[in-house]
């Protein structure tokens, strides 16, 4: 993963699961990945609604 990609995850995740930056910082690429990609599809999944 690029960083900017990771950055710009984080940022995501920091608005929509109100976590902080110092906990997301310290996880994996592959956990990472895995909560943006849950969280973007509940996103879209409310989108529909």
């Amino acid at each position: 993963m690029k960083r900017r990609e990771r950055e710009n995850m984080i940022h995501f995740l920091m608005q929509v699961r109100n976590t902080s930056q110092e906990r997301l910082m310290v996880m994996t690429d592959e956990d990472i990945e895995y909560l943006y990609s849950r969280e973007y599809d509940e996103q879209e999944a409310y989108e529909y609604l």
